[in-house]
């Protein structure tokens, strides 16, 4: 496990204000991290990663049986910071069955017909299962605030898309987490923060490797160049949606086994907390277990 005063460092406190350049990309370059090694840290990253891994399955099987309770976990991040990877190596113990996993693309024509949150809504996770938005409704006020035109197709009535446009919205999205935690939804959100440089590596990466060609799109490059609107844009939402209820953790991405090992670790943290126990089997219900045991050993 990692400690809890690591952890708390990168959890983004309600009501704070959000400079990213006060966050590390890279943990290991920090003073607590070089007194340990880099070869350390990445062989502890690995070991905290499969014992959080074998916790996690034994955690997501009690959920799916006591039901009460559903986790949605968030992922936010610029391009190339890893969310794909994380997910697929903190969740790889987890089964199939109790996980859910979705990306949103670009909004259908009925989508847009209805409220931001609406399509998200939908794929909220049901009880004793674990939700992952890969993207989320945060596009709404990361994407579209650094390219407000996208405005214009999303059907609105008429009025001011200034400041109080994007603080109405961060007050729905609050609005809409406060109510799936109050009734049982425990939500974790990350932000994979990623240096400009650590991307244009990753970048470069996919363009010399055939294997990964099919994950770079020119619309990278685009993007790229907004690098500083985007910046802007995630420190006015995780400022403004950091919650008791739905916090918010700010994950050096630059040392992608340190990323999975942060996020892994804090998921089983959350689901340990809840303290949950398979359900118990009522005394009249112990009888017909009872009754069916012995019918089944009568049997010849």
């Amino acid at each position: 496990m990692i400690k809890k005063s690591i952890i708390a460092k990168f959890r983004v406190k309600p009501g704070s204000k959000v400079r990213l350049r006060n966050f590390p990309t890279d943990w290991t370059g920090t003073p607590e991290a070089r007194k340990l090694g880099k070869e350390t840290i990445k062989r502890r990253a690995r070991e905290i990663l499969d014992s959080n891994r074998d916790q996690l399955t034994e955690a997501q099987r009690v959920l799916y049986a006591n039901d009460t309770y559903a986790l949605l976990l968030i992922f936010q991040a610029l391009d190339a910071a890893g969310k794909d990877g994380t997910i697929r190596h903190v969740m790889s113990g987890v089964n199939p069955q109790g996980c859910q996993v979705f990306s949103f693309k670009r909004p259908s024509a009925e989508e847009l017909d209805h409220h931001f949150l609406w399509r998200y809504a939908k794929r909220a996770p049901e009880r004793g299962r674990i939700g992952i938005f890969n993207r989320s409704y945060y596009e709404e006020v990361l994407v579209v605030r650094v390219h407000p035109e996208i405005l214009e197709s999303q059907k609105l009535p008429p009025g001011n898309r200034g400041k109080r446009f994007w603080e109405a919205r961060y007050r729905d999205i609050n609005n809409f987490e406060q109510h799936l935690s109050e009734n049982g939804t425990v939500i974790l959100k990350f932000f994979l923060h990623l240096s400009k440089d650590e991307q244009k590596r990753r970048f470069l990466e996919r363009l010399d490797n055939p294997e990964k060609h099919w994950k770079f799109s020119p619309a990278d490059i685009a993007e790229r160049s907004f690098w500083d609107q985007y910046r802007k844009a995630f420190e006015d939402a995780l400022t403004a949606t950091s919650t008791p209820r739905a916090p918010w953790y700010i994950i050096p991405a630059d040392r992608k086994y340190v990323a999975r090992a942060m996020v892994a670790d804090i998921v089983t943290s959350a689901i340990s907390d809840l303290k949950l126990t398979y359900p118990r089997v009522s005394k009249k219900d112990q009888r017909t277990l009872q009754a069916a045991r012995k019918k089944l050993e009568a049997e010849k």
